[in-house]
């Protein structure tokens, strides 16, 4: 298999997940500041231009985190970052479904729109400006929704350690580095951060 990567929140999740299944990837820097990922080279492998990609040695391309991170599960089950039955895989699922319709989705919005907005206007089309401002604080919304929700669990998914966990993980991390810092008044996020944060995986 060979890796594209990049980088960006999206192939972090991938590396995580990687790193915690000890699942060495054959890696291709894909330099996005530069405009490879919009080469004719690189969209015959992935025709939305995003990172990461998966090449498969059958030739077939996987994109898409969450689909990456299924394939990967099912290739090396152990340890399970998904789950092991068809109530913990829907748990996840439903929880990865959540923080990436609800934070995920306006988080990189809002920052395109916003702060990113001179990177990303030439590339595809944008929210307006007083729109990014409205989607960073609906994010910032369900991140308290999603604190609330959280008090007493270890990860989301209770005390399993998931994808969920990844996912949520990578964005926090970036939206920090962009103007959408982890919300002050939450009380869960802290601490769950910090324990996902010391795992070796987290800085894979």
């Amino acid at each position: 298999m060979k890796f594209y990567d990049s980088i960006g929140p999206n192939p972090h999740v991938v590396r995580i997940v990687a790193a915690e299944k000890g699942i060495g990837l054959d890696t291709v820097e894909v330099d996005l500041m530069a405009g490879e990922n919009r080469q004719p080279a690189y969209a015959a492998k992935n025709a939305s231009g995003t990172t990461p990609a998966l090449e498969l040695e059958c030739g077939t391309t996987v994109c898409e985190i969450t689909v990456i991170a299924e394939y990967l599960e099912e290739l090396h089950p152990s340890p399970p970052l998904i789950g092991t039955t068809p109530e913990e895989r829907a748990e996840t699922r439903m929880w990865v479904r959540r923080i990436d319709l609800g934070i995920v989705e306006p988080m990189t919005n809002g920052f395109r729109a916003t702060e990113g907005r001179r990177l990303f206007e030439k590339r595809m089309l944008l929210a307006s400006v007083e729109a990014g401002a409205e989607l960073k604080t609906i994010a910032r919304d369900k991140l308290l929704w999603l604190d609330g929700q959280m008090a007493g669990r270890t990860h989301v998914c209770g005390d399993r350690f998931t994808l969920a966990d990844i996912l949520l993980f990578a964005f926090l991390k970036f939206g920090a580095t962009v103007g959408q810092p982890m919300p002050e008044e939450a009380t869960w996020l802290p601490e769950w951060f910090a324990r996902v944060g010391a795992r070796p995986s987290a800085a894979a």
